[in-house]
């Protein structure tokens, strides 16, 4: 068959060239493309190019299980982390399998072949190409890519200076003795003032209300001690384990003990911020991990706060005028440049439309699969990571579990896999478990969750580990042909 491949990834970034990388080491007798709708790999850290766009997670978890991470700073920047996608991609050969400016448009299946079509527009040429393979490996993230979130401000119209996203960063935005405001408080916020702040004469970080912001050394005495007494592999090993349980115990203890790690949290704060008072802007009125928690390296926005080149104001806008923003109490920002750091656009699966046997696919109607597949969907494997550890973690799962599967498959010679809710009498519970805006406004485009495994989804890696690494392949629900 022309086009044809034993598996099509979608998408070159972190998910993508790590479940190449995984078919290169564990599965080498399958061929596959990656289908990338952009011009070079990386995919969120190739186009993110706001000020100190970095990792929120510590790279030792990030990076993958089978590469060393071995640079001494453990949240890493953009361009040190497409380095390192980079090496992975060139160290398993997977460079030379990526096709670029493919955007994905349409997955079919027949189940007559147990074959998917995938239809991909060039976006140099506009031309429509057909590959065919027995698995898909949507690796295409969770957002949009061409927009980032914005609210419909009153009176945005008005304002005079410069009005930017952080997902469409300019290139040359002069910062020099500017006033910014950042409107936001999640993960980019908190990334971008304290960068900013060494360049602009003054930032202030407006925030509808607070977010948890914890302070960590960039650079890990444990890890360090780790790498002097081991081999570089077990170093890396330790290192790995020692925070996927560091990070599992803190999470835990704030679903567990929400009132005493909010006190934690808090007092933590304040230690960090010395003189500048922790009430009302680093005091959020939901519990820990209700949303996610954000990390300041070395503590660089509680610094910048307390050298006054970055304040925080926790207030409601109610418009926008040729100044800058007006708040609800009638106080004015006034700014040369305002950027909206709020949020992202969910678009599963990258938009496409899925159709079983020219049948149209609903997936808010389907159920997740221990987390990597959706149900009625033959051989589709979904790359999805944590919302309360890295990313990394589960996409690395994932892989694992993928290389069994095919291994079972190939074994017994079997031509798909379908997961089938059969009468499992599932109650549908929201996907993700957080109430994060974003998550939010797509609540009715998302994928459900079930209320027992294997159609829940735990957030936890060590039931994940069991479910995916341990556990039979053949359950009562994934259905073999």
């Amino acid at each position: 068959m022309s086009n044809y491949y034993d598996i099509i990834i979608i998408g070159a970034g972190l998910s993508g060239i790590g479940a190449a990388c995984h078919l290169s080491r564990k599965n080498t007798e399958k061929s596959y493309l990656i289908l990338e709708s952009r011009e070079s790999l990386g995919g969120t850290w190739d186009l993110f190019k706001y000020p100190g766009v970095r990792s929120d997670s510590d790279m030792y978890t990030f990076g993958y299980s089978f590469k060393i991470w071995d640079d001494a700073k453990s949240f890493a920047d953009a361009p040190s982390i497409l380095k390192y996608l980079n090496e992975a991609a060139k160290e398993y050969n997977v460079s030379e399998n990526i096709a670029y400016n493919q955007r994905a448009v349409s997955y079919a299946f027949s189940s007559n072949d147990n074959l998917w079509s995938i239809a991909a527009v060039d976006l140099k040429t506009n031309k429509t190409h057909t590959y065919t393979s027995r698995y898909i490996f949507n690796c295409s993230g969770y957002y949009k890519y061409d927009k980032g979130y914005t609210p419909d401000y009153n009176g945005l119209s008005n304002y005079k200076g410069k009005f930017i996203h952080p997902q469409n960063w300019p290139k040359d935005l002069e910062l020099n003795d500017k006033n910014v405001v950042v409107i936001g408080s999640g993960a980019t916020a908190v990334t971008i003032v304290p960068k900013i702040a060494e360049t602009v004469n003054h930032v202030t970080m407006l925030q509808r209300s607070p977010t948890y912001v914890g302070a960590l050394p960039n650079k890990d005495s444990v890890a360090r001690f780790f790498k002097f007494i081991l081999p570089k592999k077990l170093a890396h090993k330790a290192i790995r384990v020692k925070n996927v349980l560091l990070d599992m115990a803190f999470f835990n203890a704030c679903r567990k003990w929400p009132d005493t790690m909010k006190k934690y949290i808090v007092k933590k704060a304040q230690k960090e911020l010395g003189d500048v008072p922790v009430d009302p802007h680093f005091m959020p009125n939901y519990n820990p991990w209700e949303q996610r928690f954000c990390l300041a390296p070395d503590g660089d926005l509680f610094k910048s706060i307390r050298k006054g080149k970055a304040s925080v104001q926790t207030a409601k806008i109610d418009h926008f005028n040729e100044k800058g923003i007006v708040l609800e109490s009638g106080k004015e920002l006034q700014a040369d440049i305002i950027v909206s750091a709020t949020g992202l656009r969910i678009l599963p699966l990258g938009g496409v439309k899925i159709y079983v046997d020219s049948t149209s696919i609903d997936i808010s109607k389907l159920y997740v699969y221990k987390g990597c597949m959706l149900s009625d969907l033959p051989n589709l494997f979904l790359f999805v990571g944590y919302t309360n550890a890295s990313w990394t973690l589960k996409s690395d799962l994932t892989s694992e579990y993928i290389t069994r599967v095919l291994k079972y498959m190939d074994k017994y010679n079997f031509q798909s896999v379908c997961p089938k809710t059969k009468d499992s009498n599932l109650k549908p519970t929201p996907l993700l478990n957080l109430n994060s805006g974003y998550i939010y406004r797509a609540h009715n485009i998302l994928p459900n969750q079930g209320d027992k495994a294997p159609w829940r989804v735990y957030q936890n890696y060590v039931l994940d580990y069991k479910m995916l690494r341990i556990d039979k392949i053949n359950d009562a629900f994934a259905v073999f042909k």
